[in-house]
């Protein structure tokens, strides 16, 4: 089977189910919660208008590029998911078993996964960005602050914003591929993305030197892709964020390395 087959193939077993639209549904309702509470809080106390505030006490300048990147910085562990799901779903019910039979050879398989994963990525990353842009932007202009969605910076990043999600798909199918267990996966991608990553980052920027380290983690560097966020400002010492496309380099190295690693281990063995 070539690889335009599998990658159908893959196709068809990621949108003729449930699975995806009914995340989809939950990150555009967490995305657009999120934004719009940042946009509230950061828009009310640089306008003076928020209950309590005391005069506009932060410059407006950057406020829509941290309310719209909120996007990627709660929103990645969606794709992440997803990927994930991609690969161990077929690990538990066995639907790998006619996959392989019908393509022996399995790296053409992963490709196909690829593919899709990028494309399930990047649908995301629209429904995030769409959700980001529109409650933040919504309640931004509430306050009479420029949303800046005529700036080309804006548009830069929801670009930016675009590629983070798909890269965050293929690092989930490289977990999926490593730890072949759904269970265990999922339990290990939230696990690190809500607790472990969060408390270290955090620990960075208050222990000296650590920031130099911190910056390498995955979302640190999906953060410096995308463009430094609020999430990302709480834990990496000014300085110590990677450029964009270093940033960007490293979350696809992940991906790279997993795969490579679940390729030499579990998706040699055999499906029992």
């Amino acid at each position: 089977m070539s690889l335009v087959a599998a990658t159908r193939s893959e196709y068809t077993k990621q949108f003729s189910t449930a699975g995806w639209w009914v995340l989809a549904i939950v990150l555009v309702a967490y995305v657009a919660f999120t934004a719009g509470v940042l946009a509230l809080v950061f828009g009310g106390v640089a306008s003076g208008q928020l209950t309590g505030s005391t005069g506009p006490a932060l410059s407006t300048d950057g406020i829509p590029a941290l309310v719209y990147s909120s996007a990627t910085a709660v929103g990645y562990v969606f794709p992440l998911l997803v990927g994930t799901l991609m690969v161990t779903t077929e690990f538990r019910h066995k639907t790998l078993t006619p996959t392989f039979l019908a393509t022996p050879r399995r790296g053409v398989v992963l490709v196909g996964k690829f593919v899709v994963g990028v494309v399930v990525g990047l649908l995301y990353g629209i429904l995030g960005s769409l959700a980001a842009v529109g409650a933040g932007a919504g309640v931004l202009s509430i306050f009479g602050i420029d949303t800046a969605l005529g700036a080309g910076d804006t548009w830069e990043l929801v670009g930016r914003m675009l590629l983070a999600f798909a890269l965050w798909a293929l690092v989930g199918i490289g977990v999926g591929t490593v730890v072949r267990n759904q269970v265990a996966a999922i339990v290990i991608v939230l696990a690190i993305t809500l607790f472990v990553e969060p408390i270290v980052r955090t620990a960075g920027g208050l222990v000296e030197g650590f920031a130099g380290v911190v910056k390498w983690f995955p979302s640190a560097a999906s953060d410096a892709l995308v463009g430094q966020t609020i999430f990302g400002a709480m834990g990496t010492a000014a300085g110590d964020s990677l450029e964009w496309w270093a940033g960007g380099l490293v979350l696809l190295g992940y991906a790279v390395v997993l795969v490579v690693i679940g390729l030499l281990t579990t998706w040699r063995r055999d499906i029992d």
